[in-house]
């Protein structure tokens, strides 16, 4: 399926981050983005998008299925991309959209993950989209508290349920860990009735299983 329309020509750049060149050139993209009357993000962000064989889960098969969409560094660019995206409604199960910054793979293997691990919401259909919509402007505005341990955001559509998970680098800072949290309910106005899980990645590389025996619940 065609899950956007038109691809920003930007291509992603795959190196790691605290990398002075790629900082150098993070300033002079905000220089010229600012120049001509945009207004730059902190962070460029890629979109990519998994679409599964249902039942069937190997690491190599999810590598090779996932598909990089478009980037966008600026407000201007994340509206027009955020204005031709499926909506979450009409998206198949099982599938996946992946919004994490440059330079950083949505992989548990990734530099920037293995140390890391996320915190995952269950929803119903009927209102996911809304708090996905949510909690990706508040990871595009840079509004999630320790801004630099977050890594992405991940939408996963299921057939009775999707799930919302944030992805963080350091699974063993618990104030980070616990204050990523608050900000996600936060900003998500999450209602009590909603219970927050945790799962470190290396658990995950484990058990092959994103969701299954989670670590922490709050």
């Amino acid at each position: 399926m065609d899950l956007i329309e038109k691809k920003e020509g930007e291509s992603v750049d795959q190196s790691s981050l605290n990398n002075p060149i790629a900082d150098k050139e993070a300033e002079e993209r905000q220089a010229r983005d600012l120049k001509a009357g945009l207004h730059p993000l902190k962070n460029k962000f890629v979109l990519w998008y998994t679409r599964r064989t249902p039942g069937v889960r190997t690491q190599t098969s999810y590598e090779d299925n996932i598909k990089q969409i478009v980037d966008f560094s600026t407000v201007e660019a994340f509206w027009i991309c955020y204005c031709h995206l499926a909506r979450v409604s009409s998206l198949p199960s099982p599938t996946d959209l992946h919004l994490f910054k440059e330079g950083i793979r949505p992989l548990w293997e990734d530099a920037a993950n293995c140390n890391g691990g996320k915190w995952i919401i269950r929803f119903k259909k009927v209102v996911s989209g809304r708090f996905w919509e949510d909690l990706i402007l508040a990871l595009v505005g840079g509004q999630l508290d320790y801004g630099d341990d977050v890594c992405g955001a991940v939408l996963s559509v299921r057939f009775s349920e999707d799930i919302l998970s944030v992805w963080n680098r350091n699974a063993s800072d618990n104030q980070a860990v616990m204050s990523l949290r608050d900000a996600i309910k936060r900003h998500l106005k999450l209602p009590h009735s909603y219970v927050m899980e945790y799962k470190p990645h290396d658990a995950s590389l484990r058990d092959n299983s994103s969701y299954r025996n989670t670590w922490l619940r709050g």
